[in-house]
């Protein structure tokens, strides 16, 4: 017997490689290609919450390059932000390649984010060309 076409649809929407983007007028599905299998991620640092990674760490497998934390949207966010450093404002306005993503995925992607984890809210890393991470000033000039 051969699926409907609603069948696939539906298990489409629920594949893994799949994520939901929700926003206040609609939602969103973008199919995305993993840099990692979900069966390749380790429990490093399980139960630190959820967190927004750009597509450039964990679709094009990039490491961290900026890191930030800020107050948490909800209970379950951690309030940690991962890009690679090199995306452009007008990328990241897309919100199609931004992801919300367990804390302990984008440390299976980049371990050295791990010993920073337990930075307080406002708290800001850099990754330098000698892939050490260096705090950033995060504060508001303009204040």
């Amino acid at each position: 017997m051969t699926p409907s076409p609603s069948f696939k649809r539906t298990h489409l929407r629920r594949s893994s490689q799949l994520k939901r983007y929700t926003f206040p007028e609609r939602q969103i599905y973008v199919a995305k290609k993993f840099h990692s299998r979900s069966d390749q991620i380790r429990d490093i640092v399980p139960g630190l919450g959820a967190c927004y990674a750009s597509d450039h760490i964990t679709v094009e497998g990039r490491k961290v390059g900026f890191m930030y934390r800020e107050a948490p949207d909800n209970d379950t966010d951690s309030g940690w932000r991962f890009l690679s450093g090199a995306e452009r404002q007008e990328y990241l306005d897309d919100p199609k390649h931004l992801g919300i993503y367990d804390v302990n995925t984008i440390a299976n992607y980049d371990e050295g984010i791990v010993a920073l984890l337990s930075a307080a809210v406002g708290s800001a890393y850099r990754r330098t060309a000698s892939d050490e991470f260096v705090a950033e000033d995060m504060s508001d000039d303009d204040a």
